[in-house]
């Protein structure tokens, strides 16, 4: 059963990690230099894309809003920038036309703004899965550093609902489970005495017959 445990533990713990990875908001410290809308045909990867604009007839081959910056150590970040809706993340998002101006007006001003950028999701390349942006923040340079409030609160609710079914777990099976497991055992132990006590008694009348049928034989034959 250890054993059992751990083949169906880790790989239960390896989803639930990546699913928090892949929801959860991460913020990148990113200058933005452009937007861009190309026409898309989403495909096999259709999960890793969010609702088109609201108000608008879905379709899996649609423009698609994108916005591209660049890390301070110069490398390309690129972000699609679509609506989430009513839908899974539940971010709410219905302004992406808003994020794509504000990337635009960001982009055209004079010397390097750094921005920070929230969203969720992947850049994986092979498949061509982009992160969706939820919101953009001006902040004070590269180097600027961002404590991730939302997660740190998200994980400590989280740990406190795991912690009280824990101990809801732990007094049920206190009051519920371990009684009728005792019940059992002591029945296993009666049933245990009952025949250990039937084999002795069944050993001494055995044993009487034996030793009986013994002088008789021995009575007649010598």
């Amino acid at each position: 059963m250890k054993y059992v445990k751990w083949i169906v533990g880790i790989p239960m713990v390896l989803v639930i990690v990546l699913f928090a990875h892949y929801t959860l908001p991460g913020r990148d410290v990113v200058r933005i230099v452009g937007t861009d809308v190309k026409r898309m045909d989403i495909g096999s990867s259709s999960l890793f894309w969010a609702a088109p604009d609201a108000g608008t007839n879905p379709n899996w081959t649609r423009d698609v809003r994108f916005i591209n910056a660049v890390w301070p150590n110069g490398e390309p970040r690129v972000y699609r920038n679509e609506d989430t809706e009513w839908s899974w993340p539940p971010y709410l998002k219905f302004n992406s036309s808003n994020v794509t101006a504000q990337a635009q007006d960001l982009a055209k001003r004079d010397g390097e703004v750094w921005v920070a950028v929230t969203h969720y999701g992947w850049r994986i390349q092979l498949f061509t899965i982009f992160p969706n942006i939820i919101s953009i923040q001006e902040v004070s340079g590269p180097n600027a550093f961002l404590i991730p409030w939302f997660n740190i609160i998200f994980f400590l609710i989280l740990a406190a609902i795991a912690y009280l079914i824990f101990r809801v777990a732990q007094a049920f099976k206190r009051k519920r489970i371990d009684p009728v497991v005792e019940n059992i055992d002591g029945l296993i132990d009666d049933v245990g005495e009952n025949a250990e006590q039937a084999r002795a008694h069944a050993e001494k009348h055995a044993s009487a017959a034996t030793s009986g049928f013994r002088r008789w034989f021995k009575r007649w034959f010598g």
